[in-house]
């Protein structure tokens, strides 16, 4: 299926080789059932008209994660343009960006290889909305990326399973047991993950099902920064976790993409998790991320999410807090 939409140029305006004529037309094809689609005829940057970008955001909110090949132009500077136009952009709570500014780089060294089902950073409240990878060294095989619909999930699962992740809440943290979720990692990369990736230890308590604050759909928050739910022990939490998550990593709910150098990866944070496949051995994978800031979760019953530790989210060194949108509502209120 093939959606375009039209940009049209002012009457009278030149027709140059801008980023605004090459995107007069934004052609839009699914390349899966429930998630997935690229699109074509947009040079992205931080010039695009809002019309394109008001299409780029309607398919990433429709299609939940969507693909644009040969944006071989886009420079770490065009990226966090092109960011900015979704909206306020977040470095990483704890992981340093590789440019100073909100680059996070994705890389299969120093254990980089996420190859687990996540959300992005989940572990604080208003964890990122959009997240936009660009693929800057490709291995000549392996190295996928899958992501997942969760709201397709939330809307398959049997009825009893609804009400019942309705009424949950689950504790995320950043501190979880990363030993057993890689147990082939090296100590030398379980250390480097302690020492950076916990050098502060959140915890956030959220509703497992949310309402999106766009597109009105209700999608699951699990994952596996996701430690226990609230009211159950470890066990219980482990048999349920699994349960649930399963629907998420159906195959029919996910799409598998062969990156190349050049490519964009747009996804919507709060509908998708996503899972970096570490299959390419020994050779060079090297993207780059940048994060456009979210909202706090509300549950279907209202009560929205709250961060338990620290006791407010710390200030980065450039940009403002990630995940801080709490309006000062912490765990006591």
């Amino acid at each position: 299926m093939t959606s375009t939409t039209d940009v049209a140029p002012a009457p009278g305006a030149a027709q140059a080789p801008t980023a605004q004529a090459d995107a007069a037309a934004v052609t839009v094809e699914k390349i899966g059932g429930r998630i997935g689609a690229v699109i074509s005829g947009v040079r992205l940057g931080g010039d695009l008209d809002a019309a394109t970008v008001s299409a780029i955001r309607a398919a990433v909110l429709e299609h939940k994660v969507v693909f644009l090949r040969d944006q071989h132009h886009l420079d770490a500077a065009g990226h966090e343009a092109f960011g900015r136009l979704l909206g306020e952009l977040v470095a990483h709570p704890t992981v340093p960006s590789v440019d100073g500014r909100y680059a996070l780089g994705i890389d299969n060294d120093h254990g980089g290889r996420a190859n687990q089902w996540h959300t992005d950073v989940t572990f604080v409240p208003a964890y990122p909305a959009f997240s936009i990878l660009r693929a800057e060294v490709i291995p000549p095989y392996g190295g996928n990326t899958l992501w997942a619909n969760t709201a397709a999930a939330y809307a398959e699962l049997p009825e009893p399973l609804r009400l019942l992740a309705d009424n949950l809440r689950g504790l995320h943290t950043n501190d979880y047991d990363y030993a057993a979720v890689r147990p082939g990692a090296v100590s030398a990369e379980l250390l480097q993950h302690r020492e950076v990736f916990t050098s502060v230890a959140f915890r956030t308590e959220h509703p497992v099902v949310r309402l999106h604050p766009e597109t009105g759909e209700r999608t699951l928050i699990l994952g596996n920064f996701l430690q226990r739910f609230a009211g159950l022990d470890g066990r219980d939490s482990r048999a349920l976790f699994n349960v649930l998550q399963s629907h998420v990593e159906r195959p029919e709910n996910t799409v598998r993409w062969q990156w190349r150098a050049g490519d964009v990866a747009i996804w919507d944070n709060r509908a998708t998790q996503h899972y970096g496949v570490d299959d390419s051995d020994d050779h060079e994978r090297t993207l780059r991320r940048v994060t456009v800031d979210g909202d706090v979760p509300i549950g279907v019953d209202g009560r929205r999410s709250v961060l338990l530790a620290p006791q407010s989210v710390p200030e980065p060194e450039y940009g403002i807090a990630s995940g801080a949108s709490t309006d000062g509502r912490l765990a006591e209120a």
